[in-house]
């Protein structure tokens, strides 16, 4: 029994890595196995959500990885999309390969979701050619939604004009520079923008859009699998939990990079005429 569960686990965690990476890790040994469940993981129904996540470099991995194993388990359709197929760099040195190009992504989506991870926004938000696909493609999506400073680009794109939305807790205060509405809630849902504080934000934002799309109940399911009942051991998540010294501290230590986001949203602000 103990190696059944042990051979479970370890071909799950391929799948995982399969959906992640790009690499077939284990999926000789997963095409093998009698396991149902196992195999209905791997599979993706015909009418499954179609969900474009965007990639790029200098990303933060756990932004991608809590709504993408969420969005997996659920087996949705999940593409990882950037300019092309060259592995991405992340911030844990764990490289991410996308599976479409911008001109292979589908012109209409369920959803369409942006990472964070400071300096990549930056350059997000300076580029020209993520810009345009994200506003195409967040003109027709069903949901535009992002995690962390993930919110930037969409504002930078366009895509927050006149919504409430939130981000990183640092640089919350460039959201009305894209006409938009900042809400200090860590999930904030106007309309079709979802949009989730930083990080670990990710999967309250999963499952917030699972129950948006999919019913309560399929949302608690996910949890359940999950096992997603967080107890931190200290109350510091927040600035109001952190207090006024840790905040200035830590803003000390990212002045240079959220000066530069500041930067990059005032011009885009600008060619965007607001």
């Amino acid at each position: 029994m103990a190696h059944e569960i042990d051979r479970r686990s370890l071909l799950a965690l391929g799948a995982a890595l399969a959906a992640t990476t790009g690499v077939p890790a284990l999926a000789a040994e997963n095409s093998k196995t009698s396991d149902q469940p196992i195999r209905s993981l791997m599979d993706i129904p015909p009418d499954a959500p179609k969900v474009a996540m965007l990639v790029y470099p200098k990303m933060v991995a756990l932004d991608l990885i809590g709504p993408l194993t969420a969005f997996r388990i659920m087996r949705f359709n999940v593409q990882l999309v950037w300019k092309d197929k060259q592995p991405v760099s992340t911030d844990v040195g764990i490289p991410v390969i996308p599976s479409q190009t911008f001109d292979e992504c589908p012109k209409d989506l369920d959803v369409l979701f942006v990472p964070g991870g400071i300096l990549g926004t930056i350059d997000c938000m300076n580029d020209p050619d993520v810009l345009t696909f994200l506003a195409d493609r967040g003109e027709r999506a069903k949901y535009v939604t992002s995690v962390c400073t993930g919110g930037l680009v969409l504002g930078a794109a366009g895509l927050l004009k006149g919504y409430d939305a939130t981000a990183f807790w640092t640089v919350t205060d460039l959201l009305p520079l894209f006409g938009a509405r900042h809400v200090d809630k860590r999930v904030v849902m106007d309309r079709n923008r979802i949009t989730g504080g930083g990080v670990t934000a990710g999967v309250d934002f999963a499952l917030t859009l699972i129950a948006e799309m999919k019913g309560e109940e399929e949302a608690r399911r996910i949890q359940l699998i999950m096992e997603y009942a967080p107890e931190p051991p200290f109350k510091n998540g927040t600035p109001q939990e952190a207090g006024p010294e840790r905040v200035a501290q830590l803003r000390e230590r990212r002045k240079g990079m959220d000066a530069g986001a500041r930067i990059a949203a005032e011009a885009a602000a600008k060619r965007l005429g607001l």
